[in-house]
């Protein structure tokens, strides 16, 4: 075996027998048997169950946990996290009909994001949901859309707060952003809301997402409690809602270390009686998408052909960027890194090789693994990404030169 080590993050959440890969209690050979072509993305019921009691588990009881479905907005997905959470997040209309198809109540669906068309608010109006407000404009079309249909809409203020989850790959607060109303307009608009006779819920406050930083997460929870504190004494009624975001991360690249949620519980206990008493008709709420479903996704293709090009070698796939962009590196990363790669049917391998994993596509960009070891792979063997069951299928280009798309199971 050669002395270099794996570009990745080690992904040991999926058991391998026979040095191959078990996936919802099959084999990945037989699960591909089973959706009958490759690529596809497969999504393990149990892993996410097992995820959501993890956080049961460390997290105060007085917690509300809600599924942001950005993360994976899959019907079969979001039904089983429905089972098992307090609320869903939809950023859409179309997610939001997936959302009320579930046994959610609507009052438990928010409905956040910039740029809401008057439509999709109407349809929220319609059916109960909270609208997370994003400017004072939209708060005008919100209670004209009110007026116009008969109904009182429920609302929340979606803060930009003037501080930033620090140590976050993805900053969603602090300084100029296109999310939510900054922190010192608030409470102006509260008084306006007052006016317009609006049902308000409270205040939705993130700052940041994909944090592994207990520190970091610490810090952002205590400072968006003290802001949703101050800003409900400019409030038009009682905060019953407090969504203080997300930001948990996962472990993607060598160094990354899983985020110890014991440790942010235990804080988030600490800071649950100020809560009660400030504001004791509140709800606190923590959404998340891709710490509850990442790990629990892979994506798989199959090898076409082996190829050597100088001296490097190549294992030219069937999937690739259309399918996966995150994985290929060309969502938001600066530096390309690695996934968790491996032959998913030769997890081990008696031989080893360093090898890169390309797509069909006609682009350098169609890149899924990059000169790493991994076991000697021929033509027919299974590829597999780890870490794909968030932001995979649905954030990636699949219209891109004409491909068929991928298949999606949970299992």
């Amino acid at each position: 075996m050669s002395n270099v080590r794996p570009k990745h993050v080690p992904a040991v959440q999926f058991p391998v027998r026979d040095d191959c890969l078990q996936v919802g209690g099959m084999s990945l050979i037989r699960l591909a048997q089973r959706v009958g072509r490759t690529p596809f993305y497969a999504y393990d019921r149990q892993r996410i169950t097992g995820r959501v009691a993890l956080l049961r588990q460390h997290l105060p009881t007085e917690i509300h946990l809600h599924y942001a479905m950005k993360a994976n907005p899959m019907p079969a997905v979001v039904q089983h996290m429905a089972s098992l959470v307090d609320g869903i997040d939809v950023a859409s209309a179309g997610e939001m009909k997936i959302a009320l198809d579930t046994p959610t109540s609507s009052c438990q669906i928010s409905f956040a994001g910039p740029g809401k068309a008057d439509n999709e608010l109407s349809c929220a109006i319609a059916a109960g949901i909270v609208l997370n407000m994003e400017s004072e404009q939209e708060m005008e079309r919100i209670a004209k859309l009110g007026n116009h249909l008969g109904i009182r809409p429920k609302v929340a203020v979606r803060v930009n707060p003037d501080f930033e989850l620090k140590s976050s790959s993805m900053k969603m607060g602090g300084g100029p952003k296109q999310f939510g109303v900054d922190a010192e307009r608030v409470p102006a608009m509260l008084v306006r809301m007052g006016k317009l006779g609006l049902d308000f819920e409270g205040f939705h406050i993130f700052s940041g997402s994909q944090n592994l930083k207990v520190a970091a997460l610490q810090e952002s929870h205590e400072k968006t409690i003290q802001l949703g504190i101050a800003l409900a004494r400019h409030a038009p009624g009682p905060v019953r809602l407090l969504n203080i975001g997300g930001g948990f991360g996962v472990p993607y690249f060598p160094g990354d270390e899983a985020l110890d949620v014991a440790a942010v519980g235990k804080n988030l206990r600490q800071l649950m009686p100020e809560v009660k008493r400030q504001l004791p008709d509140a709800r606190v709420v923590i959404e998340l998408g891709r710490y509850l479903v990442a790990e629990a996704g892979i994506y798989v293709c199959r090898v076409l052909e082996r190829k050597e090009s100088r001296g490097q070698l190549f294992l030219v796939t069937d999937g690739g960027l259309h399918h996966h962009l995150a994985a290929s590196g060309n969502f938001g990363q600066v530096i390309r890194k690695n996934y968790p790669v491996v032959v998913g049917n030769r997890v081990e391998g008696a031989e080893r090789e360093i090898v890169s994993v390309v797509g069909p596509l006609c682009t350098p960009l169609d890149l899924l693994a990059d000169r790493m070891e991994m076991s000697k792979a021929e033509a027919g063997d299974l590829i597999v990404v780890f870490q794909s069951g968030a932001y995979g299928l649905t954030a990636s280009p699949t219209a891109f030169l004409s491909h068929p798309a991928p298949a999606e199971v949970l299992v």
